[in-house]
């Protein structure tokens, strides 16, 4: 199985670092999906949500205010001035999580259809996030 590396880090410390099947960043210009092997690439995010496909084929969502992705030799590095990964070992604790990634985009967002899109996408990582503690 191929398989590529992700970090997502943060002046705070390291989000995510490990092996994916793959990646989709908010860019600049809008989402983009990297799979292994993507071609070599530099670009500004946008307070989004990054999605991962773990090597176990399990999702995790991280939400991220702003910063840049740089994808080179099978290694994604996201480096971001903020960032809250949606999840948890409880309904409270995603919960929390799920708080603290809406005002991490409320504080940066000017705009209230991107409030609203993350603010949406976040709600369904989060219900998959619990979903799966279910299973």
């Amino acid at each position: 199985m191929h398989t590529l590396e992700l970090e997502v880090l943060t002046p705070s410390g390291s989000i995510f670092n490990g092996a994916v099947k793959s990646v989709t960043v908010p860019g600049e210009e809008g989402e983009f999906g990297v799979l292994p092997e993507h071609v070599g690439l530099t670009t500004l995010l946008q307070a989004g949500v990054v999605d991962i496909i773990k090597e176990n084929g399990k999702k995790e969502s991280i939400v991220v205010n702003w910063g840049v992705v740089q994808i080179s030799n099978n290694l994604v590095t996201v480096l971001v001035d903020g960032a809250v990964a949606i999840r948890g070992d409880s309904e409270s604790e995603v919960a929390k999580a799920l708080d603290e990634a809406k005002e991490l985009i409320a504080s940066v967002a000017d705009s209230s259809p991107l409030i609203a899109s993350v603010s949406a996408r976040i709600e369904s990582a989060a219900n998959h996030q619990n979903h799966s503690h279910m299973l």
